[in-house]
């Protein structure tokens, strides 16, 4: 039997934010200031509300915990996550924990995160990610009006970060007929956005990608990309060359127009300041990622992985 998780309800397109019905009475977790937010919340229409906007970036299981103690006994009717991840994270932490239901907007896209089973927090220090039903969203709201005033890099890497997720959960032990259906559209929508030049399409597209590697997995670019990642390489930036080369070690259908996407968007070569051998060694821990790979994966071929993204062989 396969099984498939989403959202109950999922309202997307033009003016979803504003067209959007929301409970009375809600709590919006937000790490934006008043001067974004109070633009945001105008464009929801929402009028009876109360607002939480102290969320840190990549944040703590602490964060989630003052939520709780701040508005627990003001009994919120739903918690509303409005932002990037880190909104979202600590509202779906949050909300179950205070027995209330959850709606997620993100203003990013890319992660997906509105759709999928997945929070990520520190724990003492430690970013821990977490994968539980009572992290589903019981509404999802995604509308294009987020992406103007974005910093195109921001969006590049958001996108690229899309490509990736839908690419690689089609290519996933893990997926079933439906997970690879929606990666496979929602490639489709996001490599058209990007050849085209159609941005107003990223959120549709990412919004699928997130429905689809939710619920099956990513898998060798994902795990090339972390050895990046802690050198400070934004996520994005660094799948636009691990997923390419990843697709090319694993044969991947869609090798030819990722490489194409990621030349149109413009990213530069990777650089890596550590050892190779032992970046490669990082990589093979992170069996959440490998064990999914539609082939089995040596250090070695990490190790030629990671060489051909320092010097450019994608």
């Amino acid at each position: 039997m396969n099984t498939v998780r989403i959202p109950k309800v999922i309202n997307f397109g033009e003016n979803a934010l504003g067209e959007t019905e929301y409970p009375k009475n809600a709590l919006i977790v937000t790490t934006v200031p008043p001067e974004l937010s109070d633009k945001w919340i105008a464009r929801m229409g929402i009028k009876d509300y109360m607002l939480y906007d102290q969320v840190k970036p990549e944040p703590s299981i602490d964060d989630v915990n003052a939520v709780i103690s701040q508005f627990k006994d003001k009994d919120p009717s739903c918690l509303i996550g409005l932002g990037g991840g880190s909104s979202m994270d600590v509202v779906k932490y949050a909300a179950p924990e205070m027995k209330k239901e959850k709606i997620l907007i993100p203003t990013t896209f890319g992660t997906g995160a509105e759709m999928t089973t997945y929070c990520v927090l520190k724990f003492d220090g430690k970013k821990k990610l977490l994968r539980e039903d009572r992290f589903l969203a019981d509404m999802a709201v995604v509308d294009s009006y987020f992406l103007e005033g974005t910093p195109q890099q921001v969006i590049n890497n958001s996108v690229c970060d899309a490509c990736a997720q839908a690419t690689e959960g089609y290519d996933s032990k893990l997926g079933n007929d439906l997970t690879r259906t929606l990666c496979k559209q929602a490639f489709e929508i996001l490599y058209d956005a990007i050849m085209n030049d159609k941005p107003e399409n990223y959120p549709y597209g990412s919004m699928l990608s997130g429905m689809g590697f939710g619920n099956c997995s990513t898998t060798l670019g994902h795990a090339l990309s972390y050895v990046f990642s802690n050198e400070g390489v934004p996520h994005g930036y660094s799948l636009s060359s691990c997923t390419t080369v990843a697709h090319k070690h694993n044969k991947s259908i869609f090798y030819d127009r990722f490489k194409e996407a990621m030349e149109k968007l413009g990213f530069d070569k990777l650089e890596l300041k550590a050892d190779v051998s032992e970046a490669a060694d990082t990589v093979m821990t992170d069996r959440g990622h490998l064990d999914p790979n539609p082939i089995p994966i040596s250090k070695d071929d990490v190790v030629k992985c990671l060489e051909d993204i320092k010097t450019g062989n994608l």
